[in-house]
């Protein structure tokens, strides 16, 4: 999916969900290989500028590479109807992510002070599984998180991904984990369910 055309239309639908207009969604998909920058993003951390197509974007954090083999789940609901707590909703969406993982008998964490869901290697290394970042507007979130399940990690090369150079970032794959994006999907709607409440297919 091309990042303008799924931003644009995530943007509207927040919009319609904020007027009532529309229902919650949240929305599976991959992007061609390219770079988002978040509202924080230190231009120093984008190490190779003319590797893949940079896009400015609206959401909390640094620099995210998104590509084929990530599955990026935008999640776009109302938090007038789940407590209007920020802290809470993001702490779902890493116990979300940490659940879906568990499936696959992987232990994930989250880590004091670091952004996103982390491993720890046999050595002790600890690397980046997924990443998370979100916006508000009118209490109705958008962006999301992105799992890592078998892209080219190399690509994260180009960045120091959301400002933190001192670990690495890992892959389902590189853990020998043989998952499917399908299989993915079908974890994250189960354990989504188990934190959010229930879903409907569109």
């Amino acid at each position: 999916m091309p990042y303008e055309f799924a931003h644009e239309r995530m943007k509207t639908r927040a919009a319609a969900i904020a007027a009532s207009e529309a229902r919650e969604l949240v929305w599976l998909l991959q992007h061609p290989p390219l770079y988002t920058a978040g509202t924080s993003a230190n231009p120093e951390d984008l190490v190779a500028p003319d590797r893949f197509d940079v896009h400015q974007t609206g959401r909390g954090g640094q620099y995210t590479y998104h590509g084929p083999g990530q599955r990026v789940a935008y999640a776009m609901l109302d938090l007038r109807k789940r407590g209007r707590d920020v802290s809470s909703f993001v702490r779902g969406l890493e116990q979300w992510i940490i659940d879906a993982l568990a499936e696959f008998d992987v232990t994930a964490e989250r880590r004091d002070g670091r952004v996103g869901v982390w491993v720890e290697r046999e050595d002790g290394r600890e690397e980046k599984i997924a990443a998370i970042g979100v916006r508000l507007k009118k209490w109705v979130s958008f962006h999301g998180i992105s799992i890592n399940v078998n892209p080219d990690l190399s690509h994260f090369t180009g960045i120091i991904p959301c400002g933190i150079q001192e670990h690495g970032v890992a892959s389902l794959a590189s853990l020998g984990k043989d998952v499917t994006l399908n299989q993915m999907d079908a974890a994250l709607k189960r354990r989504f369910e188990a934190i959010f409440g229930p879903t409907l297919r569109q």
